[in-house]
């Protein structure tokens, strides 16, 4: 799954990603591949992208790491001349034929239903839904049920600066849409910082909670009685006053490396939450980290390099 995070500041803008590299075997479990796998990549001198979520998509009957597709994207197009849009768009396009995502929908709604019958339920009703599947169904003592379930999607965090020097920042999410996250021409967009893929640590280290709290009963019904966006409001007072707008590059390079390297540290010592146990170790391996500056551009602070026997190559 991974971990991808930007920190954007007046001084320039730090993207940090793991390396570690997960797949499902045949019996559907969640297996460590690697943790030497690449998730942040240059896209031109001023663009950057991390990519979260699935490891492999399929082409012409085989497997292929989604790091292929990045480098295929950046020979079959002029990236040099891309803006951050045109980018995040073009490779939102791009992931989201890749992906066959409606596909995988269909198969996991059947998937679903034949489940809940194998285990003598009753389905009441299984409908797609925003990309999401949302199900009823009567358990075995005639109590309505409910559920909810989905697919793998992959994010990817599109982020620099515009020919202009204007700086933008994009998470494009699939099977979603493409969300602006960063602008320096909107105020109160211009700097801060932004996360995808397994992201409950930082959410809670930052904001002070993650985003399952929505499923606790007593948050739940608070919402359906104040709104949602009342209840948001609310738990906003509980985030960490970080000024990212006096932030130096430094101070954003050591932020999101500490962000990384404690949901690594985290998952190491946990399996999930209470409510929810068996999650996913995906955040590992050495941190990969760069920085774009309206100067220089795309630079390596920190990348992987191959070696044997002691000696190092580097590919950059």
């Amino acid at each position: 799954m991974s971990l991808g995070i930007n920190t954007t500041t007046p001084e320039g803008i730090v993207l940090a990603a793991d390396s570690r590299q997960s797949y499902r075997n045949r019996k559907g479990m969640a297996r460590i591949g690697s943790d030497n796998a690449s998730k942040l990549f240059q896209l031109n001198k001023r663009i950057g992208v991390i990519v979260t979520g699935l490891a492999f998509l399929p082409e012409d009957g085989e497997m292929k790491s989604v790091s292929k597709f990045i480098e295929q994207f950046k020979r079959e197009n002029e990236v040099e001349i891309l803006n951050l849009r045109d980018a995040a768009d073009r490779l939102h396009s791009l992931f989201d034929i890749k992906y066959e995502w409606q596909k995988r929908l269909d198969d996991a709604v059947e998937k679903i239903n034949n489940d809940l019958k194998g285990q003598g339920f009753e389905v009441v009703e299984v409908k797609q839904e925003n990309y999401m599947i949302k199900f009823q169904f009567k358990d075995l003592q005639g109590n309505l049920k409910n559920g909810i379930g989905g697919i793998d999607r992959i994010t990817l965090l599109v982020a620099g600066f515009n020919k202009d020097g204007s700086h933008e920042v994009y998470t494009c999410i699939i099977p979603g849409e493409v969300q602006k996250k960063r602008d320096s021409r909107e105020k109160n967009k211009e700097y801060g910082a932004s996360w995808i893929g397994q992201n409950d640590v930082v959410s809670r280290i930052v904001l002070g909670f993650d985003g399952r709290i929505s499923n606790l009963k007593f948050v739940s019904e608070a919402m359906q009685n104040l709104g949602q966006e009342e209840i948001r409001k609310q738990l906003g007072g509980l985030q960490y006053a970080i000024q990212w707008g006096t932030m130096t590059l430094q101070d954003a390079i050591d932020f999101c490396t500490l962000m990384v390297q404690t949901t690594s540290a985290m998952q190491r010592f946990s399996d999930g939450i209470i409510a929810n146990p068996g999650d996913m170790p995906g955040v590992g391996g050495p941190v990969d980290v760069a920085v774009i500056t309206p100067d220089q551009g795309f630079l390596w602070v920190s990348r992987k390099k191959l070696k044997i026997e002691g000696k190092e190559i580097d590919l950059g």
